[in-house]
């Protein structure tokens, strides 16, 4: 059947039908609640049983599996205009806490890559990229799983989106499942402040719905009059100019050196900061807002993740079962060994608070992170989610970088590259804290030796 624009009317219809269902079951089946299960992941799954890869009873067109890739680049150009980094406020102990997030998404880079050639090659012939799947999924997500499987696609892998969707589906899992598991062994320990019931955690948490009209927020603000534009359409306006001219930019490059791919996710980022960087200088800057970027960022990316997994292949997963099963064996190693081995030696105070809280993101989700932390520190007491949004600064440009420069690595052939670079940036980062002096054994042993006069601060 021939794709029209009432294709796209009828696919969005669709899906958005998904996403209604998916918000209504968060919001009434306790099992899904339990699981922290967003509503675009529910809208997922449900179209993956019932779409084109399943019973087949929703009409969805060809190019349900192309909304993702495009979307992503949405995504990255609201990230370029909403993203302000800074380090201040980054003293000792966020420093060591920047650190040990740095290493989690680094070393799920470079050992996952290291891991697929030296390991999983003895036995399958993975692609070079097969490695990327690890970190991609599980520290990066729905939406970095989108951006590394479109450009692998585009340079040949076939069916990398749905391993990507499928790595992502899995991190997710373990981390809802296996948060729960720790947060019950870390209370029955006695390393928690207070292990709380899933009975009390929030109301917003819990069903997804915010039922008091006190405690509902704005989602951005007008700048400019309905009179003349519509605010957010005006937002709205910014990201596809942004989004379009990444594309024609991608499209001229492609037909100056064929055998050259940019993503065009990438170039959407690059393009949204020079465009910053030219209005923030101009009084023009002051009618872009970050809120309602944000919001827009958001609908793509649950729509994104409806669209991901409801286009999973299931005969591409079929194919690679078993080595994905031994990179998520890998992934779920690593992220417990920083849980139980590195935290506790680590941090000085809050140990379990700032662990689970990686351990929430490093599988995928910041809301499961929140929402794992709120059932040890239900009244955010600890002031963890304060030290993690200092600490994760570094993590930021990490892994925009990865995300921006792997795949055309990768696909350049330079896969020993990426797995020497990475695991090396992860060690780095997981040992300096106590180069610096930043972990507490480091700090007791300096102390223990002071003099009295030293001591005292004399």
């Amino acid at each position: 059947m021939t794709f029209t624009p009432w294709s796209l009317l009828s696919d969005a219809g669709l899906l958005a039908a998904l996403l209604v269902t998916g918000t209504v079951l968060r919001a009434r089946v306790r099992l899904v609640q339990r699981l922290m299960l967003p509503a675009s992941v529910i809208a997922g799954f449900l179209g993956l049983a019932l779409g084109p890869e399943g019973l087949g009873l929703l009409p969805f067109s060809d190019q349900l599996g192309t909304y993702a890739s495009v979307l992503i680049v949405v995504v990255f150009a609201c990230l370029a205009l909403t993203d302000g980094l800074s380090f201040k406020g980054m003293g000792r102990s966020a420093g060591a806490y920047g650190s040990y997030s740095v290493a989690a998404y680094a070393l799920q880079v470079g050992l996952g890559m290291i891991f697929a050639l030296v390991v999983l090659g003895l036995f399958w012939d993975v692609p070079n990229g097969f490695g990327t799947l690890l970190f991609a999924g599980w520290a990066g997500g729905f939406g970095t799983a989108a951006a590394l499987g479109s450009a692998f696609e585009a340079s040949g892998w076939e069916g990398a989106s749905s391993l990507g969707f499928t790595a992502a589906t899995a991190g997710m899992l373990a981390g809802v499942v296996g948060g729960i598991v720790l947060n019950n062994w870390g209370a029955r320990k006695g390393h928690t402040r207070g292990m709380g019931r899933f009975e009390t955690l929030p109301e917003e948490l819990r069903t997804g719905l915010v039922s008091s009209s006190d405690e509902r927020t704005a989602t951005g603000f007008a700048t400019t009059s309905p009179s003349s534009v519509e605010p957010l359409g005006l937002q709205i306006c910014v990201v596809l100019i942004i989004s379009a001219v990444a594309y024609g930019i991608s499209e001229w490059f492609t037909g100056l050196f064929p055998s050259l791919m940019v993503p065009v996710f990438a170039l959407a980022f690059i393009v949204g900061l020079a465009l910053r960087a030219v209005l923030v200088r101009t009084p023009a800057w002051g009618y872009v807002d970050g809120e309602s970027l944000k919001s827009v960022s958001g609908t793509a990316t649950d729509v994104l993740i409806t669209c991901g997994i409801a286009s999973i292949v299931p005969s591409f997963v079929a194919d690679w079962w078993l080595p994905l099963l031994g990179m998520f064996a890998l992934g779920l190693a690593l992220c417990l060994f920083l849980f139980l081995w590195v935290a506790p030696r680590l941090f000085e105070g809050n140990w379990f608070e700032k662990a689970v809280v990686t351990w929430g993101w490093s599988t995928g989700a910041a809301a499961t992170a929140i929402a794992l932390l709120r059932m040890v520190d239900p009244k955010l007491k600890s002031g963890t989610l304060e030290e993690f949004g200092v600490a994760y600064i570094p993590v930021a440009p990490v892994e925009t970088l990865t995300v921006t420069f792997v795949p055309v690595l990768v696909t350049a052939g330079a896969v020993w590259v990426v797995g020497g670079v990475w695991t090396a940036v992860g060690l780095l980062a997981l040992l300096l804290p106590w180069l610096l002096g930043w972990a507490p054994g480091r700090r007791a042993d300096a102390k223990a030796a002071a003099t009295p006069r030293e001591k005292a601060g004399v």
